[in-house]
């Protein structure tokens, strides 16, 4: 672990939650039945920032200012349109590893300066059907919060530094099935349904480093309503 990553962070290296377990398996099972080729790799930055002294008061020790960098990809796209997920994209021959991947798709899609993030984990390979990419996971905490926002409006709606207070309130939790039958952690913030690969991830590390407050796992909604509700389509 590199120095100065604060303490309230550090078990984010390491999200072997249920939550996260259940997530993995979902993804390793339906890889293996819908992949006929060799799937393309892809990374995501998973952006961290917030005060690095804890607050002994709150859960793991989350400062009250503590953030997460997500966004919104145009409602025109393709592939996953409209959906909420960390920045990232797919590997360029010219990339030195997943880490270089996470932080040039970063910077290309928020105009976010690279040289105030300290990545610090590498988390393993998850897979994503629709796409047919194997996504590594990229956790880093932002030394030196700059302005970030939209660089290309025909691949992203928003760029938002979600406060993590608001994204764990146990009143905008709960889980969403999908069609298909799956089930994914779920998180409805600011007019946005985090869900799917991105909701599993923060779902993880949250466990993982006890920020979680209690919540209704009971609570499953339909996916395709939970995202009518905030305006959005599957």
């Amino acid at each position: 672990m590199p120095p100065g990553i604060p303490d309230w962070l550090t078990r984010s290296a390491e999200p072997a939650t249920e939550d996260a377990d259940t997530l993995t398996r979902e993804r390793v099972l339906r890889r293996a039945l819908t992949l006929t080729s060799k799937p393309r790799q892809a990374a995501v930055l998973v952006l961290f920032g917030g005060s690095p002294e804890p607050d002994p008061a709150a859960p793991g020790g989350l400062p009250a200012d503590a953030e997460v960098l997500l966004t919104q990809r145009a409602s025109t796209m393709r592939q996953h349109r409209g959906q909420v997920a960390f920045p990232g994209g797919a590997v360029d021959p010219g990339d030195a590893g997943p880490i270089d991947t996470a932080l040039r798709e970063a910077c290309e899609e928020t105009g976010l300066d690279r040289s105030g993030v300290e990545p610090f984990a590498v988390l393993p390979k998850l897979f994503v059907p629709p796409s047919r990419f194997d996504v590594t996971p990229v956790v880093a905490y932002w030394r030196t919060p700059g302005t970030v926002g939209v660089v290309d409006q025909s691949e992203t709606e928003r760029v938002v530094r979600v406060p993590l207070a608001q994204l764990l309130d146990p009143v905008n939790r709960f889980l969403v099935r999908s069609p298909m039958g799956y089930q994914s952690p779920a998180f409805q913030v600011d007019g946005m349904l985090v869900w799917g690969l991105t909701g599993g991830i923060l779902a993880g590390i949250s466990k993982a480093c006890g920020w979680d407050r209690a919540w209704d796992h009971g609570d499953v909604r339909d996916l395709e309503t939970a995202l009518a509700a905030v305006g959005m389509t599957l």
